[in-house]
């Protein structure tokens, strides 16, 4: 649909707006003037017709009134009595923008027997926490958990909902925004709010070539998943004042078609994610024999081995140990990258790590630009030297080569 409106009756096709766009956006079909797929809505062409004949169309979207709805909702996603810690990093920046607006944190924590985690929720700031603490929402059951959480938005009508990007997150947050019609941002890397309390959500998209910027200004609540390692963690803090509030819903509305016999967990996958140091290896490797070498390093300072994804293609390193958007997000003290050029893709899921030391033959590659630290150099000749300077006793990361 077209953004302008045209009479066609009064137009003499006399071009002025054809020559004023500066998109070539507007076109004559068929003896009519007609804007194409390159019209910006900029009201160009509103401006340049001297008869006054393109108007813009009228928005008739409704709008919701903003002011009904205030603080910004944190769900606390937890399994068998454990808090996901995902949930303190949502607190985190949901205080920060609370803060912002002048409104305050609240928090959603769904389960069975949940006295300790509202303890520790209260702890790491929370002002409410509203708690559906309820049998059918012992075991995670998105049809149960998305009434309880729908009731919990419908009596505190928040701002804006945070969730975790995990794979309970990601399956409850759609139900959510879709029972409100409202918008929903996937794994935003960077949240902001304005005066009018218009959350900007930004997250990487085309593949990680560009950085979105994504408003929902016409409905309430704004709802944003996050993934984990992105934010920084809420801090505990002394003598905390929040308040729980218990809320529940008729067992009746929580009865779904899923029925639970049993449990079977997954075999514990080694996780790069919780790592306080990580070696980051990239197409600079040449040979997959040549990872022994990496590994060596990493042995000799207690590290894991995260990788890029075209070692992952090749059959050399396993998915879990990739980092990226379509792998980990990661925040270790120490993340040493090997040959790896540094796309958008793989820096969106390090980027928040406490000190970056680069290796790369080439010193215009990416990485350079994100971390603390950099040699430029060819990783055959630097890691060997790491390695026996490592073994004869010296401390090779406390000092570094070159400084970014």
């Amino acid at each position: 649909m077209s953004n302008y409106s045209i009479d066609y009756v009064n137009c003499n096709l006399c071009k002025v707006c054809i020559e004023a766009c500066p998109f070539d956006a507007i076109d004559i079909v068929d003896g009519k003037i007609e804007m194409n797929s390159a019209c910006k809505a900029c009201g160009i062409c509103v401006k340049s017709c001297p008869e006054g004949l393109i108007q813009p169309v009228e928005d008739k979207r409704k709008t919701v009134d903003k002011s009904l709805y205030s603080d910004v909702l944190v769900f606390a996603e937890q399994l068998e009595g454990k808090i996901h810690p995902v949930t303190y990093e949502l607190m985190g920046k949901g205080r920060e923008l609370a803060d912002k607006i002048n409104q305050e944190l609240h928090v959603i924590l769904l389960g069975h027997d949940l006295t300790d985690q509202t303890e520790e929720i209260l702890a790491h700031g929370a002002d409410k926490v509203y708690v559906y603490n309820q049998e059918p929402l012992h075991h995670f059951d998105v049809e149960a958990y998305a009434r309880a959480f729908e009731d919990c938005v419908e009596r505190t009508k928040p701002t804006i909902i945070l969730i975790g990007a995990t794979s309970i997150g990601r399956s409850l947050a759609p139900r959510i925004s879709t029972r409100f019609k409202t918008g929903l941002t996937a794994d935003c890397t960077i949240l902001d709010v304005r005066e009018n309390t218009d959350l900007v959500q930004t997250r990487p998209a085309f593949g990680g070539n560009i950085m979105a910027r994504i408003l929902t200004t016409r409905t309430r609540p704004q709802m944003a998943t996050v993934r984990y390692k992105v934010m920084e963690p809420a801090e505990r803090i002394e003598n905390a004042t929040g308040e729980v509030i218990n809320f529940s819903v008729d067992e009746k509305e929580l009865e779904t078609r899923s029925n639970f016999v049993s449990i079977t967990k997954k075999p514990e996958v080694d996780s790069i994610e919780e790592a306080d140091k990580i070696i980051a290896v990239g197409r600079g490797v040449r040979e997959e024999k040549d990872l022994e070498m990496i590994r060596e390093l990493a042995d000799l300072i207690g590290a894991k081995i995260g990788t890029t994804r075209p070692l992952i293609e090749k059959g050399w390193t396993e998915h879990q140990q990739q980092i990226g958007l379509s792998g980990r997000s990661v925040r270790p003290e120490l993340l040493i990258t090997l040959g790896v050029s540094g796309s958008v893709q793989f820096v969106a899921g390090m980027k928040s790590s406490e000190h970056i030391f680069a290796v790369n033959t080439d010193p215009e590659a990416s990485i350079f630009n994100v971390a603390h630290y950099g040699m430029v150099g060819d990783l055959y000749e630097i890691v060997p030297k790491l390695i026996e300077k490592i073994k004869n006793g010296e401390q090779v990361f406390e000092k570094t080569a070159a400084a970014v």
